[in-house]
């Protein structure tokens, strides 16, 4: 008994470590973006560089760890608009704004998340080379929406293709647009919402709901 009370003590201090570790690396990212690197997270978390590599394994570890972090979180928060009591046009345009809002409002982060080091050819202690990473991340968010939209809207035959289709095409085009908008800033988010917003309007206006499910 004391060595399983042991050993969930260790657990419980390693992941407590890793989520300091992890807020170490968020500050350092929101203050280089794409150019944070390892030497600089160790730095911010008052640690040596082996450390850093002995609970994350590698650069690519660590951003896969960061990545989680932000998806999760995004993911919630996208869940949260899809669950408010409103109709189905204010609950997409919602959900819409929600993703530009969380990378407007940590550019940063996302420019990490999404885009390499500027850096021609960075060194090993530069920028982290992210951008092959980016799109296991879109793949999730898509394969999470098109869930959401398979178990909340009627789209008749094949459905559930149709349904992953759709939430891969949505995130596809959140993601080129808000890409454009947050490097340019041509018109106001909400503009870009309410444009979007009317590409999907077509289908998704006629399409019923499931019965028993909530709305989509």
């Amino acid at each position: 008994m004391e060595t399983t009370r042991g050993a969930e003590r260790q657990r419980t201090a390693a992941e407590r470590r890793r989520r300091e570790l992890l807020e170490a690396a968020d500050r350092v990212v929101l203050r280089d973006g794409p150019q944070a690197s390892m030497n600089a997270i160790a730095a911010e978390a008052g640690i040596t560089k082996p450390i850093l590599y002995r609970h994350f394994g590698d650069k690519g570890g660590l951003y896969r760890a960061l990545a989680q972090r932000h998806t999760d979180a995004l993911l919630n928060a996208l869940r949260a608009a899809l669950d408010a009591p409103a109709r189905r046009r204010e609950r997409v345009e919602a959900t819409l704004d929600t993703y530009l809002a969380a990378i407007e409002a940590r550019p940063q982060v996302y420019r990490f998340l999404m885009h390499p080091s500027d850096d021609a050819a960075p060194s090993p202690e530069q920028g982290f080379d992210v951008g092959r990473h980016s799109a296991p991340l879109l793949r999730r968010l898509g394969e999470e929406l098109g869930t959401v939209i398979a178990e909340r809207v009627d789209l008749g035959p094949d459905s559930e293709q149709t349904a992953r289709i759709w939430g891969h095409g949505i995130v596809g085009m959140m993601h080129a647009a808000g890409d454009w908008w947050l490097g340019e800033r041509p018109f106001s988010r909400e503009q870009l919402v309410r444009s979007l917003a009317d590409l999907l309007w077509g289908r998704l206006a006629a399409a019923g709901d499931l019965p028993g499910r909530p709305g989509f």
